[in-house]
């Protein structure tokens, strides 16, 4: 098992980063603010405008520590990295699979996408203390609960991501309900909107989901498997395709962050921008309060079902990762995503 490498998040603008022997140094405005140990950091993610030194780069690139550029509003722009590392027999035998068991892999990911989406629902239905919340949260979690039985019925690839979104849409219904009532004017959520967020819980979501692809993409390359050649999504230059098919079944504990953030109050209304045209952003604070969230809770641990033993949440990709792998060489049969208990 490799160990729960840090990712170290750099946001404050015309910051420096630079090699100092065998640490990385963070610089604002000529001061040394921050020195890490090469050896614990796993990834570098800066936004916006922030400066890297050559050598720190190609330091990072002969170790395959990836180095992930975002903007200000945490939009990805760009990955450093160096030579594609990894098993060529493994590479095969995911192109192979792209080509045999795309449906089968497509419905494994889904199916954990729902179940896991599902479980946030009737566990929002047992703790919620209005009787018409519990009942809507109830009622969604039926009608989750009848899509994916429709799963192994689907006979092609797009019927398996009709169903994806059929359940995607009835579970960001029930999603207002999962959010305290004192809170829903600030956080109202009608349904899902991307490439521009259109309202605060949008805004807080996505930039979850960023996170998340990068932590799937690190883990789907470590294990020396194409990030960019996918089952569920569609194959598209650049697109981590792969990534995201891992990502699905992840998405519930993300979602679980946002409304722990909103429940308990750690996030209002000041930590997001409006922007011209309707977008809504989180502001640096705001980022800055979801990225420690975030940082802490991969290091709670939780259950797993195969492993038998509670392992952090930051390698929960990897783990996945790695059947996933092994479901491609034939090790094991079938792809079991990671399940929410």
């Amino acid at each position: 098992m490799r160990h729960l490498l840090n990712t170290l998040y750099v946001m404050t603008q015309g910051a420096y980063l630079h090699l100092e022997g065998e640490t990385l140094v963070v610089e604002i405005e000529r001061q040394k603010r921050l020195q890490v140990p090469l050896h614990h950091l796993g990834s570098v993610v800066i936004y916006g405008d922030i400066m890297v030194s050559p050598a720190a780069l190609h330091r990072c690139a002969d170790d395959g520590r990836g180095v992930v550029l975002l903007d200000r509003r945490g939009q990805f722009k760009a990955r450093l990295e160096g030579p594609l590392s990894g098993n060529i027999l493994l590479r095969q035998a995911q192109h192979r699979a792209a080509a045999t068991q795309a449906l089968e892999l497509a419905r494994a990911f889904v199916a954990g996408k729902l179940r896991n989406a599902r479980q946030i629902v009737l566990r929002g239905a047992r703790d919620s203390g209005n009787d018409a919340d519990r009942e809507a949260l109830r009622h969604s979690g039926r009608l989750l609960a009848g899509h994916i039985r429709r799963l192994p019925g689907t006979a092609t690839l797009d019927e398996a991501r009709g169903v994806e979104g059929d359940g995607a849409r009835v579970y960001f219904a029930a999603v207002r309900y999962l959010i305290r009532a004192d809170a829903r004017e600030v956080f109202s959520f009608e349904r899902r909107s991307r490439r521009p967020p259109l309202d605060r819980f949008n805004a807080l979501i996505s930039f979850l989901y960023t996170l998340l692809v990068h932590d799937c993409r690190t883990a789907v390359e470590g294990v020396g498997l194409d990030a960019q050649l996918g089952f569920l999504h569609a194959v598209r230059p650049g697109r981590p395709a792969l990534a995201l098919d891992l990502m699905e079944e992840f998405r519930p504990l993300a979602d679980r962050l946002a409304l722990t953030l909103i429940n308990r109050g750690q996030l209002t209304e000041k930590d997001f921008e409006a922007r011209p045209g309707g977008a809504v952003y989180l502001s640096e604070t705001g980022r800055k309060t979801v990225l420690a969230a975030y940082q802490q809770r991969k290091q709670e641990e939780i259950g797993h079902a195969l492993l038998q033993q509670p392992t952090p949440v930051g390698l929960l990709p990897h783990v996945q990762a790695r059947l996933l792998a092994r479901t491609l060489r034939g090790d094991v049969e079938g792809y079991l995503p990671f399940l929410i208990h």
